[in-house]
């Protein structure tokens, strides 16, 4: 039987496809992606606490429809309720609006907020020279100033109600006569109110403003010490709605025999 031996040829059409194809386009995309990331990051890298936090929230939420984050979104946000679950991360968010005050380091050692039972707790403590307040005057100096419109910015911005509160160590006022720590603590608390309200506090969410003088000391053991002169801001939990009573059945009367 005769063998063919006949060898097999195969041809190929588009002989320059190797140099001419598709898959460096693909490479060229993912180093260009790569690049892009990494000026994202470095730009990060130098710009504001704010930025970052905003930028954040956008790749979190990029519709921005979270309550919390968003492209354009910054602080607390827009009608954020204060509760037990997320009073934490209001806290935080706080503290970040604050950080941006001008020079914040000096500040920030006179600062504290505390999550208690009855809220969060906002408390500015004056220093020794006065930092928040000149010493015997109850009008916020302009670190005072700032601090307060910062925060009422914030607190403005969540349906929960707010109280005030004055307070002086226990050194006796001898500026004025007739003019006592009762009085000196009460006008300062009131000069606070009056200022956060005309930056951002609603007109219905203050609902204690008090002055207590020397009967609330900070740190007892050192009455006169500058810490126990502040103020405070209470930010009170929402109260939870109490469940609609059912109503009792209707009595049908027994159908006579």
């Amino acid at each position: 039987m005769a063998t063919n031996n006949q060898p097999i040829v195969i041809k190929r059409s588009g002989g320059h496809g190797g140099h001419h194809g598709g898959a460096w386009k693909v490479a060229y995309a993912d180093f260009v992606t790569a690049m892009m990331a990494l000026f994202i990051v470095l730009w990060l890298m130098n710009s504001s606490k704010q930025i970052q936090v905003a930028v954040g929230g956008y790749f979190k939420d990029p519709t921005g429809t979270a309550k919390m984050v968003g492209s354009n979104q910054q602080g607390s946000g827009e009608n954020m309720p204060i509760s037990k679950d997320n009073m934490a991360k209001i806290k935080e968010q706080l503290q970040s609006v604050i950080r941006q005050a001008t020079d914040f380091d000096k500040l920030k050692s006179h600062i504290e907020m505390t999550v208690t039972a009855e809220g969060l707790r906002i408390e500015l403590m004056e220093s020794e020279k006065g930092t928040f307040f000149e010493s015997g005057r109850p009008e916020p100096t302009a670190y005072g100033k700032e601090m307060l419109i910062a925060i009422a910015n914030e607190l403005g911005k969540v349906p929960n109600k707010i109280s005030l509160e004055g307070h002086t160590d226990a050194r006796p006022y001898t500026g004025l006569a007739n003019y006592s720590n009762w009085e000196l603590s009460t006008d300062r608390v009131n000069a606070s109110r009056r200022l956060m309200m005309q930056n951002g506090l609603r007109e219905d969410q203050v609902v204690e403003v008090r002055g207590f003088a020397d009967q609330r000391l900070r740190n007892p053991q050192k009455p006169d010490e500058a810490s126990n002169r502040r103020i405070s801001m209470i930010v009170k939990y929402l109260e939870k709605e109490a469940p609609a009573e059912a109503a009792p059945p209707s009595e049908t009367p027994a159908k006579q025999p």
